[in-house]
């Protein structure tokens, strides 16, 4: 074989080769080779060092092959150690992957292991300074909320959900939906790794060779049976996972945080809850796609439904022990109790809530959470999808995208966070044959839900939002606020009117702020201790910002 040397002076790379080749050291192992994807990486992407290999003696190369590594910078004794994984169903492809969080020169050392066979290769790279943000973080001083790490940015959470957005067989439209998205400042997507589904959603969603939603991490004897799959759960279906880590790096690209949700109650031909097949699926997810900074954890959608409490502790602390990176993770369970909010491994609820009292119930989150001494950011990542029609929905015949732009002002104004769901109503392999919405991630321009929520994002993120609490108490009038009293004050009135606010004493500039369109209207200068507006311009839901 061609032997592949870490970067050494050639003199030295000379004695080395002779020694290993007079001790013989792969004598017997001529068919393995080692390969690095570049000397170079940026800092939060990531170095993937490529193992080819004969596998011809191994039947089942992902359980009875294994490639682990050890990273740091170069000089420390500090390493952080890796796992990598099979990327052919043959075997002969293992690649690992490291993604490093600061600048510098680094030395590693990756060890395969197959059959009798063993095989170490050490290496160096560079990682440089290419002003990436890396994965979101719990804010240490503001802890109700997420900065990026790396550029200590604040993160301001705005969602939706495609869950199976890599059910479409042309993945131009997998990029296409999310570059629309990320237009719309659509930060964070809600998408499913594994699960499949039943079509009688009562949406127009059906399942052709363009789109379907069986989503089949595992090869299948028969992956288009919706019940009877046939998974082989001892091996992995390598074309799924490398269609979803291309969507994932798309993303990446334009800070999108992908949350990965492992399972879905409905219709999943599940694992045996804490089999060995149930955890090599989630120990290959965080060897895969944990050196990606854009991703968190979800262990499952309804997760109550199949899962208990006690299975969600144990498998979140197992996940985090194999995720090198530590990416924040949650579950979404039907019944917001089932949280495991106490738990290091807990990095913020996802509940979901379909009441229309939304600013009180997120109220309530907060006051749940601050009873087990621990503050994480609280989000309700499904109040319901717009235009959706099921039976126990709390608003028949369904919630517009009117009413789901107004709730998540009153989410946000609780100091919290969500996600939406935009209609599925145009369509999928149905005519028009334009949408998809909640279901995958697609849609065209008549959907303007989005763009409410727009105007929304754009209204925090002119302040320092992350600094505020709630304070409805230094208001009237059935408004909401959030305040750093003496410094800012976000009011939003969702019947529009006017509004007293009590302020600390000094002088305040106050803008009005149109919920709907994004319009700002300039006010003057408000003063306390106790200030009443003017009448908002008109009927509609109206924001104000004082501030000092």
């Amino acid at each position: 074989m061609e032997l592949e040397l870490p970067q050494m002076p050639s003199p030295l790379r000379v004695a080395l080769f002779s020694v290993l080749t007079a001790c013989g050291a792969w004598g017997s192992q001529s068919a393995i080779t080692f390969s690095q994807s570049s000397p170079a990486v940026d800092v939060y992407d990531y170095v993937e060092i490529t193992v080819h290999a004969d596998a011809s003696g191994v039947q089942n190369p992902f359980t009875e092959a294994s490639l682990t590594g050890s990273f740091g910078k170069a000089g420390s004794s500090v390493r952080l150690t890796v796992n990598g994984f099979c990327d052919s169903a043959d075997g002969t492809t293992q690649r690992i992957r490291f993604m490093p969080s600061a600048a510098g020169d680094y030395a590693y050392s990756v060890s395969y292991k197959a059959g009798g066979m063993q095989q170490s290769y050490e290496g160096r790279f560079r990682a440089v300074d290419g002003h990436r943000r890396g994965p979101i973080r719990v804010d240490p001083d503001y802890r109700w909320h997420f900065i990026w790490e790396g550029t200590g940015e604040h993160y301001y959470f705005n969602g939706t959900t495609a869950f199976f957005l890599v059910g479409w067989r042309d993945e131009r439209i997998i990029n296409f939906s999310l570059e629309r998205l990320h237009r719309l400042k659509i930060n964070r997507v809600r998408t499913l790794l594994g699960g499949r589904v039943s079509t009688m959603y009562g949406e127009p969603v059906m399942n052709t060779a363009e789109f379907n939603v069986f989503l089949s991490p595992w090869p299948a004897v028969k992956a288009e049976d919706f019940d009877h799959p046939g998974f082989d759960y001892a091996r992995f279906n390598v074309a799924h996972w490398q269609k979803f880590e291309r969507m994932v790096r798309f993303a990446r690209e334009r800070d999108m945080t992908v949350s990965v949700i492992f399972d879905i109650a409905d219709g999943m031909v599940h694992t045996v809850p804490g089999s060995e097949d149930e955890r090599r699926y989630i120990r290959y997810a965080a060897a895969r796609l944990a050196a990606f900074s854009n991703i968190t954890w979800d262990l499952g959608d309804d997760l109550d439904t199949f899962r208990d409490d006690k299975w969600a502790h144990e498998t979140g602390t197992l996940l985090e022990g194999w995720d090198p990176y530590k990416h924040l993770a949650t579950t979404h369970p039907v019944h917001r109790e089932h949280q495991d909010r106490a738990s290091d491994w807990f990095g913020f609820t996802s509940i979901q809530d379909w009441s229309r009292r939304q600013h009180a119930l997120m109220l309530e989150e907060r006051q749940l959470q601050l009873k087990t001494g621990r503050i994480i950011p609280q989000t309700n990542e499904e109040y319901g999808y717009e235009d959706h029609y099921p039976k126990w929905a709390p608003a028949p015949p369904g919630d517009s995208a009117e009413t789901l732009r107004r709730t998540a002002w009153e989410i946000a104004m609780a100091g919290a966070y969500g996600t939406a769901g935009e209609t599925a109503r145009r369509g999928t392999n149905i005519w028009p044959d334009t949408g998809g919405g909640w279901m995958n991630g697609r849609s065209d321009d008549t959907t303007t839900m989005l763009n409410g929520y727009a105007h929304m994002v754009d209204f925090f993120t002119g302040f320092e939002w992350w600094k505020t609490e709630p304070h409805d108490e230094l208001v009237n009038n059935g408004a909401y606020c959030v305040a750093e009293p003496g410094r800012t004050y976000a009011v939003y009135l969702p019947k529009g009117g006017k509004v007293s606010v009590e302020l600390k004493p000094g002088s305040y500039r106050a803008e009005w702020f149109a919920a709907q369109t994004g319009e700002k209207v300039p006010i003057g200068t408000a003063e306390g201790p106790v200030w009443t507006s003017p009448a908002a311009p008109d009927g509609n839901d109206w924001a104000l910002l004082l501030r000092k």
